[in-house]
């Protein structure tokens, strides 16, 4: 039977498709995908996967990944690639935590790794990921009053433990420490030799890490303390088991599950309730850590959070599509904290993504991605005056590297810092080098126009630039003048001539004169000339 077409009432009550999002945590002891459906402004999950990597196990003495744990995780994230087939590439986050961070290779893996997932992977900050992690545990759960109580919120990683006080939306300390279940297991119990000993030097180890977070921490008077890892669910599932606790974990439990391993001599031979062979392997680091914090926070009690980074990354995904970018914010913060010219800021911003509109199609660049580092270049390149006017452009660069901002990728920021520091002096191939390697040319191409666009608006003069003609070729710009503006406007010239040199020596070509006719393109229709005055 053929059906009859939807009359125009049926298409106007047929509700919209439901945005589907997807999260990928690429961890140190294993990898998780998550993939959810955004219904009545609710994450519904509807697929999980987690595979084992132990990504973190795979680091040599030299702090590079071996061959055989990068195998594993290519052969991890083909799997999840299938799933998300078909997925855009806006609605997928991808994200590695510590062992990305530290791993000597972790940009040559990231480029094979984004081939197997088929989508991109940033790697973020300690800090980043304890944001992330409150934003999980906070969309799945609610305050036990219905205010904005105070939390502790820990997460023990594989390679990291994160600690965040936060109330409500608002995150008053976040601290990332460089310690993990996978990581002290390996250091306290290299051999997997179980004895009362051992665990007394790891929760020392641990105490040593954590003394700093004492006081402040204590301070902070948290009403309730949550923990969102895969440690924390482990260890409570095991206390349930065996009567050492009915909801969540204390001292009490710790002390009983830290015997019954003890009891056991050996990771291979340890047989707790609710405690899977494989958690086994690596819960002595995560087992002292945990006793650590408690003796350090004088914890009674730690309940499991079913959210954490995973649904962090999800909610904050959703934040970008719907046009909430915590990101935005922090851009706003900064200019704020080091007292931008606003107006500057704008006027450099229209006139670089003017040129970005003549050249992306020719440059092949996603226009989308390239104008918002372009927009972020436009009102950070001149925070460093904060510091000094002598290389400013050095400061503003080392602040935008280095600092933590709320949202940005570790790739995000060297990108932007990249291009704020060519902006102006010497541009050297070595500032690209810290990018990874199937991006140093579109970076150096939106280094070149950010260039033109600072040498264009250098006067900070409020009269409209004149009509430029503009023409992109790969790895060249061509600029055309009206007749005798450029003699008017000594400065500009000069400006531009220096960029030209700076360009050539990095292998771009900026070529300006006058103005001459359009040049036609390739199917013989003229390139159309920008207007100036309108864009800025």
């Amino acid at each position: 039977m053929t059906r009859a077409p939807c009359s125009a009432m049926e298409r106007a009550s047929t509700p919209p498709p439901a945005l589907e999002a997807a999260a990928v945590d690429l961890g140190s002891h294993s990898f998780h995908l998550v993939v959810a459906r955004l219904s009545d402004g609710r994450l519904e999950v509807r697929d999980r996967m987690r595979e084992r990597v132990s990504l973190a196990a795979g680091l040599d003495r030299e702090q590079r990944l071996s061959e055989p744990a990068v195998e594993r995780a290519l052969a991890c994230l083909a799997r999840f690639g299938e799933r998300l087939r078909g997925m855009r590439a806006d609605r997928v986050r991808a994200v590695g935590t510590n062992t990305l961070r530290q791993a000597r290779n972790s940009a040559s893996f990231a480029e094979r790794a984004q081939r197997a997932l088929g989508y991109p992977i940033e790697t973020i900050s300690g800090q980043e990921e304890a944001r992330l992690v409150y934003l999980g545990v906070g969309q799945t759960v609610p305050s036990s009053d219905g205010a904005a109580e105070r939390r502790l919120v820990i997460d023990i990683g594989g390679g990291s433990t994160e600690c965040i006080i936060g109330e409500g939306t608002r995150i008053l300390e976040a601290d990332s420490l460089f310690m993990g279940c996978v990581g002290l297991t390996q250091r306290c119990f290299p051999d997997g030799e179980l004895t009362k000993e051992r665990f007394r030097k790891a929760r020392l180890a641990a105490l040593i890490e954590l003394a700093p977070l004492v006081r402040p921490y204590l301070r902070a008077d948290w009403q309730a303390a949550l923990g969102s890892s895969g440690t924390v669910h482990a260890v409570a599932a095991a206390a349930r088991a065996n009567g050492w606790a009915s909801e969540g974990i204390g001292p009490a439990a710790l002390k009983s599950l830290r015997k019954a391993l003890c009891a056991a001599g050996h990771v291979t031979r340890v047989e707790v309730r609710g405690l899977d062979a494989e958690r086994a392997t690596v819960i002595p680091g995560g087992l002292a850590i945990l006793e650590a914090l408690c003796d350090a926070f004088a914890l009674e009690r730690l309940l499991p959070a079913p959210g954490g980074l995973r649904e962090g990354v999800l909610h904050d995904l959703v934040g970008r599509i719907r046009h909430e970018d915590v990101r935005e914010r922090t851009i706003r913060g900064l200019v704020e904290r080091y007292r931008v010219d606003r107006a500057q800021a704008a006027r450099l911003g229209r006139c670089v993504l003017a040129l970005l509109d003549e050249v992306a199609e020719p440059w092949h660049v996603e226009r989308a991605r390239a104008a918002q580092l372009l927009g972020w270049a436009a009102q950070l390149c001149e925070i460093g005056l904060a510091v000094a006017h002598t290389g400013y452009h050095r400061h503003s660069a080392y602040i935008v590297e280095n600092a933590h901002l709320p949202g940005f990728a570790r790739e995000d920021q060297t990108e932007l810092a990249a291009i704020v520091l060519g902006h102006r002096r010497k541009l050297r191939r070595g500032n690209f080098a810290r990018l990874a390697p199937e991006r140093v040319e579109e970076v150096m191409l939106l280094t070149l126009l950010f260039r033109v666009a600072a040498a264009l608006c250098r006067s900070r003069d409020e009269e409209p630039l004149p009509r430029v003609v503009v023409r992109g070729e790969p790895h060249a710009l061509e600029l055309g003048f009206p007749d005798g503006w450029l003699d008017e406007h000594p400065l500009t010239a000069a400006v531009l001539a220096d960029s030209a040199r700076e360009l050539g020596r990095a292998g771009v070509q900026l070529a300006f004169g006058r103005r001459a006719s359009a040049p036609p393109s390739s199917d013989g229709r003229a390139r159309r000339a920008k207007v100036w005055s309108e864009a800025t």
